[in-house]
Formats: C-alpha cells, structure tokens, sequence
C-alpha cells in the first residue's frame, strides 16, 4: 500500500488560503490547468533576418502567428522540414537557422497566412 506524503493532500492553508492539490501552489498562482490563450496581434506574420546574440550566425525570425502553442510546433516542425534546417521556438517567435525568407514566405502565403518582410 502506497503511503501518500501529507503536503499532496494540501488543499487550503491558512497563510495562502485554497490551495492546487496538483502543483502545492495557491490557487491564484496555480499554472497547471490555466487555458491556453491565442497572442493576440494584428493578423500579419512578419519574417526576418537576425544576427544578434548568435555570434554572427544569421537565423530567419518569424513573428505574429496567432496559433496556441502546439499549433506554433506542428507549424515551426513543417517550416524546417521544408527549409531543412533546425530551429526553435522562443516566446511565440519561431526560430530558424539560416536565411529562408524567400521559402518561408511562399510557404506561409501557401498556408492562409497574410505575410510582410521586417527588418533590413
């Protein structure tokens, strides 16, 4: 028989007050069960070209997608599949290494998105 520790059955306490019985945080505090919310912006996906912080290696940044996060994966996933490179995801802004504006501007318009190139 499993004996069950006794701060995970904490669910009020007299100096926070209710208690999440997943995460042991107060309920005003808790992020494990917070929906999700879509970044909102103005509809326009923007592209460009960074070498800031990367010692001199060049990455294309896209921003303004307004998808929820595992939307903003499966699309960073297929955007450097199609370029064939790497990247990440940071913030909302979808990281990837190289410069593929050219593509990845056919590629979202191919998608639905409205797409602008930012930057120099």
């Amino acid at each position: 028989m499993n004996e069950k520790n006794k701060e995970e059955d904490l669910v009020y306490s007299t100096q926070f007050g209710r208690m999440c019985p997943r995460c042991n945080k107060p309920k005003s505090k808790c992020r494990c069960r917070k929906k999700e919310t879509i970044p909102a912006g103005d509809g326009i996906v923007r592209l460009m070209r960074d070498k800031k912080g990367r010692k001199g290696k060049g990455v294309t940044l896209i921003t303004g997608v307004l998808l929820g996060n595992e939307e903003l994966k499966i699309l960073a996933k297929s955007l450097k599949k199609k370029c064939g490179s790497g990247g990440s995801i940071k913030k909302g802004i979808i990281e990837i290494q190289g410069d593929h504006r050219d593509a990845l501007e056919k590629e979202l318009k191919v998608l639905g998105f409205k797409v602008k190139r930012s930057g120099g």
